[in-house]
């Protein structure tokens, strides 16, 4: 089930797994890592497939790849062709998920979803499963672009996601606390937060905004695979994943195969992506500010979206003149017009005013401008507004449905309008946001009131009625998010992780501190 590495390739952990099941402590898995060391699981033993069991499964690969980083995982495969996981991944997937090059939807796949499932099982054991190709189609971007998005067969998107799963619970381990895109656990909100707390509580002068040139498309197949058998030396996931990269994509009834690059859109995706990036950027980083970094530096990482922060200007120059090096060797290139290195923090204002340079500049990070302002009593304030091109992008979103709807119901209308102002305030709602919601929801009414008066040329509607549909139908603003240094502190989260965590003989970094002496990781 499992091997030891040998002591010249520290690579990464294989597991003892049995099927039987194990009661879980969950109070201690609320970040999706491992027990607390010294808690061991207790054991009970299942005689059926379960849910409890699934997770216990889980639980024992997660604890054998955290407690030893010589292992390497040999026996994993049955882990996912389990029938019970199978069934767990086809209820997770949205219900009206677009449908792949089979054309079968995930209502289709579930009107004989036990026979469907036991054939994926059996195809899966005896190596009978072929991934189909993936159809692409286009979105377009706040900057007038398309955004190219795969779309998966139903059974692919069912396969993948129990991989996912099980090697989550193998690198979840592994991966460093500064990153934070699609992971367990971890949201957007979760970086945007270190980022802010890092900013204001560590000596941050300069801001390096970086970003990775059509990185889905450029990821390297041999190194993404040399990366996945430090941990994995199950060949079956192997084989599995190497038929997912080579599936190619179909576009306009042809089919093409890339030799790089991930389909955006599969649900593999996202950790393949995570595991490069963890080879490429994550490990050598951390040794990088551990080594050469001379003051303060924190890093948070979000997919391909990188904002490293430093005390003095000289680190941050050579530091993306390494990453700029280091990049190249793995097939990755900077994106030179929106990577920038920027005097950001408490001090830039002054210091900028002293040279006469005019204000501070800002920088964009998941969908937020970060922006160096003061506060009521005069003291340094990041604020975080959302990007003006995404709230025109999306005003315009807008506007291009109410034409659509515009002779649909009242009633019809304001709900899909409450439906999309509350999702925006879900994820902009931020502290000190709050005159900005209000300007969008008067924005959106306005819209809403243009497409009711050109219902008809005799239209009765008036700003008084207007007003009475706003109060009803579009809901007011108000703050949904805390401030980020009370969050990270009620989270409670490991001390390695975030960067509000106060311990002595350990460097705090935001993102993740540096412990005085980290396990081997292979260098390249």
């Amino acid at each position: 089930m499992h091997e030891h590495r040998k002591s010249d390739s520290p690579i990464v952990p294989e597991t003892l797994l049995n099927k039987d099941c194990d009661t879980l402590q969950s109070a201690e898995r609320a970040e999706g890592r491992g027990l607390t060391k010294g808690n061991p699981s207790q054991q009970n033993r299942c005689r059926t497939q379960s849910r409890a069991g699934l997770q216990s499964a889980l639980e024992r690969i997660r604890q054998a790849a955290a407690g030893d980083n010589k292992l390497r995982f040999t026996s994993l495969w049955h882990h996912v062709y389990n029938v019970e996981r199978l069934r767990e991944e086809y209820f997770s997937i949205k219900r009206q998920a677009a449908a792949g090059v089979d054309e079968k939807t995930w209502q289709e796949y579930g009107e004989d979803l036990e026979e469907n499932l036991q054939d994926l099982s059996s195809r899966l054991k005896r190596g009978a499963y072929r991934a189909k190709p993936v159809k692409r189609v286009y979105i377009p971007k706040s900057d007038g672009r398309q955004r190219p998005i795969g779309i998966t067969t139903i059974e692919d998107k069912i396969v993948q996601r129990a991989t996912t799963t099980v090697l989550n619970a193998i690198y979840e381990t592994d991966f460093k606390g500064f990153s934070y895109g699609f992971r367990p656990g971890r949201s957007a909100h979760n970086a945007l937060d270190a980022v802010t707390v890092g900013i204001l509580k560590r000596k941050v002068n300069w801001v390096l905004d970086a970003d990775i040139c059509g990185f889905f498309d450029a990821i390297d197949h041999s190194w993404l695979i040399k990366f996945i058998e430090h941990w994995i030396g199950d060949q079956r996931v192997i084989r599995h994943i190497k038929k997912w990269l080579n599936a190619g994509v179909l576009e306009e009834g042809r089919r093409v195969q890339f030799k790089e690059g991930t389909p955006q859109g599969g649900s593999i995706s996202p950790l393949l992506a995570n595991i490069y990036l963890h080879y490429v950027f994550d490990l050598w980083a951390h040794q990088w500010r551990k080594r050469n970094g001379q003051g303060h530096v924190i890093m948070v990482r979000y997919a391909d979206d990188i904002v490293v922060g430093f005390q003095y200007k000289s680190d941050a120059m050579r530091f993306r003149k390494d990453m700029q090096s280091r990049f190249c060797k793995f097939n990755l290139e900077l994106h030179s017009d929106k990577t920038r290195l920027i005097q950001f923090g408490r001090f830039a204002a002054e210091r900028r005013a002293a040279k006469g340079q005019g204000k501070p500049e800002t920088f964009d990070f998941l969908g937020f401008t970060h922006i160096c302002a003061k506060s009521s009593k005069g003291t340094f304030k990041l604020l975080r507004l959302p990007i003006r091109k995404r709230v025109q992008a999306k005003l315009k979103e807008i506007k291009e449905q109410l034409k659509i709807r515009r002779y649909t119901s009242i009633p019809e209308m304001g709900r899909w309008l409450h439906s999309v102002v509350s999702g925006w305030y879900r994820y902009y709602a931020v502290p000190n946001t709050f005159r900005y919601l209000g300007k969008f929801r008067r924005r959106v009414a306005w819209l809403w009131f243009r497409a009711l008066r050109r219902r008809s040329q005799r239209s009765r509607m008036t700003w008084s009625r207007m007003y009475k549909l706003m109060d009803r139908w579009l809901p007011k603003p108000r703050i949904l998010h805390a401030y980020p240094q009370a969050r990270l502190k009620a989270a409670r989260y490991d001390p390695r992780q975030e960067p509000y965590a106060v311990i002595p003989h350990v460097r705090i970094c935001a993102g993740g501190c540096e412990q005085s002496q980290s396990l081997p990781r292979p260098q390249f």
